[in-house]
């Protein structure tokens, strides 16, 4: 199971939060797989120890793959999770209130940006 967080704008304008997975399929040599998803580019980036990021919005529609770093996320209305190595945030909420991240242990935040393409389904299932 790939743990993925899906972080979206609802109907009130505020930022919200989906606990879930990224659906898998049995695929070639018995591994388990996802269908496609067209992306227009990947980045990676890394944050130094103890880093923030103040109220934001996503900029595009977007998974983020952490690869190192713990993070707490947290929206405007109270919602928080953490993100840990190995999870995937689907980060939708490029309008409205938006949401703030701060580093809780001691190492730095790498991961991989990959913004989707328009109109792309990501294979998210919701707890």
């Amino acid at each position: 199971m790939i743990r993925c967080v899906r972080l979206f704008t609802g109907p009130d304008d505020q930022s919200h939060i989906e606990i879930g997975r990224l659906d898998l399929a049995p695929g070639r040599n018995d591994d388990l797989v996802s269908s496609a998803m067209s992306s227009s580019h990947v980045t990676a980036e890394e944050t130094a120890t103890g880093g923030t990021l103040a109220w934001h919005t996503a900029p595009v529609r977007q998974l983020v793959v952490t690869l190192a770093g713990t993070l707490v996320f947290t929206t405007r209305n109270g919602e928080e999770f953490t993100l840990a190595p190995g999870d995937v945030l689907l980060a939708e909420d490029t309008v409205g209130s938006g949401h703030q991240w701060r580093l809780v242990d001691d190492n730095p935040w790498r991961r991989i940006y990959i913004v989707l393409a328009d109109g792309v389904e990501v294979p998210f299932l919701a707890e």
